[in-house]
């Protein structure tokens, strides 16, 4: 899952992108409505967090420049303004939902796994299965079979992201920009090593692997192991 971020305050932004990586998602941060405004209309995001007061291009103008070229990403909008008529303001220029500053990092998490959840909802449902494996968006829980599997949040997302693509073979430049959120660097082999430990919590020891490698071309995950 890919975040935009677009806030200013340094500090603000290194809360939010440093919690919303521990949590698995790939993070892109902008410090200026501009920027923003440039990478949401080139990039794909599964969701953004945007301030309102920004340089260059304010939070609001940024939210209808996007929605009037159609741009549908959920937009979660950062403010310190709390009255009512702000949070009408903010809602009316496009925006889904309103978070006042300060605010939990839980609180934030959870509004951006909501506006994403509510995205999806016609097209994806909140669980999501492949052979015996079945993955809980909800409460992030995955089980085969009977047995339940612990998974780091960036395990979580990486399973996740194979899930959602299940029968198609994904590269590992692909997992880079999903799942890590940059470039893929060739010489790295976070992807090899990553999908090692995830094949063997999945397939604990069972000799039965759910995700096979199609040597120079990536990694599938499909339905007749």
């Amino acid at each position: 899952m890919r975040v935009l971020v677009v806030e200013d305050d340094k500090k603000i932004a290194a809360f939010i992108t440093g919690g919303l990586r521990q949590e698995g998602y790939a993070v892109e941060l902008a410090d200026n409505g501009l920027d923003g405004f440039h990478l949401a209309s080139t990039e794909s995001y599964d969701a953004a967090v945007i301030d309102i007061m920004l340089p260059r291009l304010n939070g609001l103008d940024l939210i209808q420049d996007l929605r009037k070229g159609g741009n549908l990403t959920p937009v979660l909008i950062l403010s310190a303004k709390v009255s009512v008529d702000d949070r009408v303001k903010g809602l009316q220029a496009g925006g889904d939902d309103y978070l006042t500053k300060p605010f939990s990092l839980a609180e934030l998490i959870a509004r951006v796994q909501a506006l994403i959840r509510r995205a999806n909802a016609v097209a994806e449902p909140t669980t999501l299965t492949v052979g015996n494996l079945t993955i809980d968006l909800l409460r992030r829980d995955v089980r085969r079979g009977d047995r339940s599997i612990d998974l780091q949040p960036r395990e979580f997302s990486l399973l996740e992201y194979l899930v959602r693509n299940k029968g198609r073979v994904v590269s590992k430049s692909m997992i880079m920009e999903h799942v890590w959120g940059y470039d893929f660097e060739p010489l790295t082999n976070v992807v090899e090593s990553r999908i090692s430990r995830l094949r063997d919590k999945v397939d604990g020891g069972s000799g039965e692997s759910l995700i096979k490698t199609v040597r120079g071309a990536g990694y599938v995950i499909k339905d007749d192991v």
